[in-house]
């Protein structure tokens, strides 16, 4: 940069010592203070220290250089409310310049930076951080006090997770952390009541976190994880949820409750497990598009699903039983109360076919609950979040229509023989309970496809499973669980997904390799010495591979 840019402020310009009769754009000694430097796109490998000597600065923009490091004089700029540095070469950021409390908009994009300083917090005024395309493993605390942040961009970071105090950022609006390692959301990311956008693509998320009080989200992008599950709890707070984008997942079934999503205008779920659609789905009034194409759809011909949104929203309303309303008609202003606001709601139980009483930390469910079902079928089922220590006798009323029960975070014990007798069950959540085994009457769930044991007290892996031979997915992460039998296994031909990560396995048989159908294994947290973690990392498919080489010819 030419000295006399830095010293633009100070020194008398060129032409005043020789014109001494002024026009009055040429009256120099009337100039105001340099509010606006922009040195962006050249070759700049060095910012001077001498930047200190433009107090009056507003926006510095050196954004597309060659910069390596930041002149500590920066922190002097009191002034400064927009600094673009994107697009250098920096590792670092200098300390001094957490004292720009002026600052609103923070541009690093597209640098070498690994960490941050820890007094991030101080930059109180900061409205827009852009720190995307950088080498970020982690984020420091202090974010917390960056109350007034709106849009924040961590995409293409190597973040494993996000710290919980990122909550605190009560005005946030737009959250990216597009192509990280993020494994899990923080739950306290469910309390961000002003975020409009979350970005969560090409990450490792195995379930779409709950947002119960993200009432604002109009945009959830969650494409490329390896979602396999898509909760009635996941969606039935997105009321403002206009875009949904889950494609290139693993998602077997859509829940009723997607109706709920009476703002949806885009739904995308291409690339998924997907073989049914509720057909309800036909009734979401502002749907505009829906990409439903890579998936094993049993019901809808593919012909169809290239004709457009509009056509397919046709087919699914004129697929709609007579028992629900006519497509034609508004439904009541009540048909959209959530379970939680009133008692029983019947709206749900007739047209959505779900029973729900959930989150209410109840000891026992209220016969008026089944009483209300009367000839009803009802296909879902979910009584999470309660304190009940055994499964309902009533339940068995259900047994003609129930598909889907969801008893997690409970405190059952032992799984009654009236469970047993719910023939048509596809799926069972009975994750967070005190279950130690199965009962061998389970094998009577001939069309169980998908289960859910985690975090439960699981000692052996429960026979009666390797029986079930309709099962996709067995989720049994979190247990005490000492070995497994790979023969038995073999046999099981729809397995897909089986997670025993954070159980007792002192070893994993070679045979497992066998079980080729197997696309997800889940091994890590378990004791054994072999496979390593650099093998586990590589996949499912480099496991089976590596199991296979080790078996004793």
């Amino acid at each position: 940069v030419p000295q006399h840019v830095w010293r633009i402020n100070l020194d008398t310009p060129e032409e005043a010592h020789q014109n001494l009769s002024f026009g009055a754009a040429d009256r120099w000694w009337e100039q105001t203070d340099l509010t606006k430097l922009i040195l962006a796109s050249n070759k700049l490998q060095l910012l001077s220290e001498d930047v200190k000597l433009l107090p009056a600065l507003t926006v510095l923009d050196v954004h597309d250089n060659q910069l390596t490091s930041l002149p500590s004089a920066l922190g002097q700029l009191e002034n400064l409310q927009k600094l673009d540095v994107s697009h250098n070469k920096l590792k670092s950021i200098p300390e001094e310049l957490m004292q720009l409390s002026h600052l609103k908009s923070l541009l690093l994009q597209h640098n070498e930076l690994s960490d941050l300083p820890d007094g991030f917090g101080q930059l109180v005024n900061l409205e827009e951080l852009d720190l995307s395309n950088n080498h970020l493993t982690d984020i420091p605390t202090s974010f917390a006090l960056l109350i007034n942040l709106v849009r924040l961009n961590l995409a293409c970071n190597q973040l494993k997770n996000l710290p919980a105090d990122i909550s605190a950022m009560k005005s946030l609006r737009q959250l990216d952390c597009t192509k990280n390692y993020l494994e899990t959301v923080p739950a306290e990311l469910a309390s961000m009541a002003s975020l409009e956008q979350l970005y969560l693509r090409k990450n490792k998320l195995r379930s779409l976190p709950e947002l119960p009080s993200c009432k604002l989200l109009k945009e959830l992008h969650a494409g490329e994880n390896q979602i396999e599950i898509l909760n009635a709890e996941n969606l039935k707070h997105l009321n403002s949820l206009s875009v949904l984008e889950l494609r290139d997942n693993k998602i077997k079934s859509v829940p009723d409750e997607i109706t709920l999503l009476q703002k949806l205008e885009r739904l995308d779920l291409a690339n998924n497990d997907i073989s049914r659609l509720p057909y309800t789905l036909g009734n979401l009034p502002q749907l505009k598009f829906l990409a439903l194409e890579g998936n094993p759809l049993r019901t809808i011909r593919r012909d169809l699903l290239q004709k457009g949104t509009q056509e397919l929203l046709k087919y699914l309303r004129s697929k709609i039983q007579d028992d629900g309303p006519s497509p034609n008609e508004e439904p009541p202003v009540t048909a959209m109360t959530l379970p939680s606001e009133s008692r029983i709601n019947m709206h749900a139980i007739t047209s959505l076919k779900l029973l729900e009483y959930s989150e209410k930390q109840a000891a026992v469910i209220p016969d008026e609950m089944f009483n209300a079902v009367r000839s009803n079928p009802v296909a879902t089922v979910n009584f999470s979040k309660n304190q009940l220590t055994a499964i309902p006798a009533r339940i068995v009323e259900l047994k003609d229509s129930l598909c889907d029960l969801n008893f997690g975070f409970n405190k059952i014990s032992s799984i009654s023989s009236e469970l047993c007798m719910l023939h048509k069950l596809t799926h069972l959540d009975i994750r967070n309970n005190f279950l130690t085994s199965l009962p061998e009457e389970m094998e009577a769930l001939t069309t169980l496809q998908v289960i859910n044991l985690s975090f439960n007290r699981f000692k052996v892996f429960p026979g009666v499973l390797y029986r079930i031979l309709a099962l996709e997915t067995i989720l049994l992460s979190n247990n005490q669980v000492g070995s497994i039998d790979p023969l038995q296994l073999k046999k099981m031909e729809k397995l897909g997904t089986l997670d025993l990560q954070n159980n007792d396995l002192l070893q994993v048989p070679p045979e497992l390799g066998n079980c080729e159908n197997l696309r997800t294994l889940l091994l890590e947290g378990n004791p054994f010495r072999t496979p390593r973690a650099a093998i586990l990392a590589k996949g499912t498919a480099a496991v089976l591979e590596y199991l296979r080489s080790r078996i004793p010819t």
